[in-house]
Parts: structure tokens; C-alpha cells; sequence
């Protein structure tokens, strides 16, 4: 990692100090500039928004199927190279599963993180198999401790968040802070759990949890606003892959008034070409 990035990984921990700050996720390099020119001072990116890009879909119960149609290890981290090497601040990986069941793989894909430029990344516990829908969370521990492992044996700054579904799944709150305080023991620096979107349920993952909480917003159009979730005592937020899915959705809207209509008034309110080849050039 250069001094340049170095630094960058360096603000990204103090980020995850005190606080509450907003992180948005960015999907490729494009978007990436869009948010970093908003003023946002670290970005994510969105393994959901990413596979999109590229036709694919998001992880989902794809061992089911065989994992087909999942987007591998090595174009995801190809692309977290570019959004971070195309901005002038801190990137955080969505690194999915670690792209592997065993700790070793796990540890092999923190690796990898480090060296695109990342100042973080996520490692959930999702495995995409219907009847196993979380690994077991002895294993998911030992994930978690052997990318802590990973991180340390790189020297580099390295924001750690370990990822629980559990509500996603449809399993307890009670599971889901046993499992986040077990990755944040285990070496995270933060807690991600989705799925938790009320102020009741953020609030008692506040209280309950021995460190940083990541919640993602923009799922459903939550009511709770930044200040509401700075109250409740949330660390960070990002929105996942929801920016993407609005700026698919206004596609598939435009394409559909195409092609059944004949008419063009999708183009009423778009960015001129010279507003975002200025917004490039900078």
C-alpha cells in the first residue's frame, strides 16, 4: 500500500472512532466519482450494484443451483481496484462470504483486499444454501478471527467488519447479537447487521453489542433520517445497493416507455453531457 493509500486507510479507522457518518456505496468508478463529489469523506462499494453492472446477479442462494451465475472473487476485487485507485478517498470492500467456506480462504481473500487499495472490508455470514442459510457460528468465528489474522499479518490500516444475516434469514434478535459480539471478540472493529431498521431494534443492538454497529438504510425508504440514527448511538451507514437499484429501475422504466411508446420524456430531467463531463474531469 502506498503513503497516499496509507493515509486514506488511516482516516477510514478514525472514522470508526467516535461518531456517526454515512457511507455510500458505489458500484464502479463512475459512480464512485458522483459520491465522492457529494463530499462523502470514505465510500463502499456493493457486490449487489457491481454484479448488476455486469449482467450477473447479486449472492444469493446460488449453491442451490451450483453458485452459477455468482460473480468470482477476482472480477470483484478488479473492481474495488478501480473504484479505489479512481478516488481521492477511503474505499470499503464488500467481500460477500470471503468467497469461500474455510477460514483459509477467507484469510487469502482479506489479502487480496489489501492489496486493491481497500482501507476495509465486510465478511458476512450468509452461505447461500437454502438449508444452511448462515455458516455455523463456531465456524463463522473462526472466519472472522482468520481474516483479523490476515489483516495483521499485512501491517497495513484494515477496518474489519465482521457481517451477520441473522434477521435476514429470519432468525432472533437474541442470535443476532451473539453472533455479532462473538466476530467483534473474535478481532471485527464493527458489527454489520442488516436487516435492522427500526429505531426499537437498532436501539437495543446499540446497548447490546461491545462495539461499532453498521446498519444499511435505503432498503425500504426507511422513515429514520441520519440524526434519528446518530441518536440512537449507530457508528456508520451505508446503503447497500440501493442507489444502484433506483438508477436501474429509472433504466428499465426508460427502456420500457421505448419500446412500448414510442415517446422519449424519460430524457425530461437528465444530466447534460457537459455536467458530467466536467464532473469526470475534475
Amino acid at each position: 500500500m502506498d503513503s497516499n493509500r496509507r493515509q486514506l486507510a488511516e482516516r477510514f479507522v478514525e472514522l470508526h472512532k467516535e461518531g456517526c457518518f454515512l457511507l455510500p456505496n458505489a458500484w464502479d468508478v463512475g459512480s464512485a466519482k458522483v459520491l465522492e463529489a457529494a463530499g462523502f469523506s470514505a465510500l463502499a462499494t456493493t457486490s449487489a450494484g457491481v454484479a448488476f453492472s455486469l449482467g450477473r446477479p447479486d449472492h444469493d442462494f446460488f449453491a442451490d443451483a451450483g453458485g452459477a451465475g455468482r460473480v468470482d472473487r477476482d472480477t470483484m476485487l478488479g473492481r474495488v481496484r478501480e473504484i479505489a485507485g479512481g478516488v481521492s478517498v477511503p474505499v470499503s470492500a464488500d467481500l460477500e462470504d470471503g468467497y469461500g467456506e474455510a477460514p483459509e480462504v477467507v484469510a487469502e481473500t482479506i489479502t487480496a483486499a489489501l492489496a486493491t487499495g481497500a482501507a476495509g472490508g465486510n465478511v458476512e455470514d450468509f452461505t447461500g444454501e437454502r438449508e444452511r442459510p448462515l455458516y455455523g457460528q463456531d465456524l463463522a468465528v473462526e472466519r472472522i478471527r482468520a481474516a483479523r489474522e490476515a489483516v495483521d499479518r499485512g501491517g497495513e490500516p484494515f477496518v474489519l467488519v465482521g457481517r451477520t444475516d441473522v434477521l435476514l434469514v429470519g432468525g432472533s434478535l437474541d442470535e443476532c447479537v451473539r453472533r455479532a459480539n462473538a466476530y467483534l471478540a473474535a478481532g471485527a472493529d464493527c458489527a454489520f447487521v442488516p436487516g435492522a431498521a427500526d429505531a426499537v431494534t437498532i436501539g437495543t443492538l446499540v446497548r447490546e453489542l461491545d462495539g461499532p454497529l453498521n446498519v444499511v438504510m435505503g432498503l425500504t425508504g426507511n422513515a429514520l433520517g441520519m440524526a434519528e440514527l446518530r441518536e440512537l448511538g449507530v457508528r456508520r451507514v451505508t446503503v447497500g445497493g440501493s442507489i444502484a437499484r433506483a438508477m436501474y429501475r429509472r433504466l428499465v422504466l426508460a427502456a420500457r416507455e421505448l419500446a412500448e411508446s414510442g415517446t422519449f420524456s424519460y430524457a425530461e430531467d437528465q444530466m447534460s453531457q457537459g455536467e458530467l463531463n466536467s464532473l469526470f474531469e475534475k
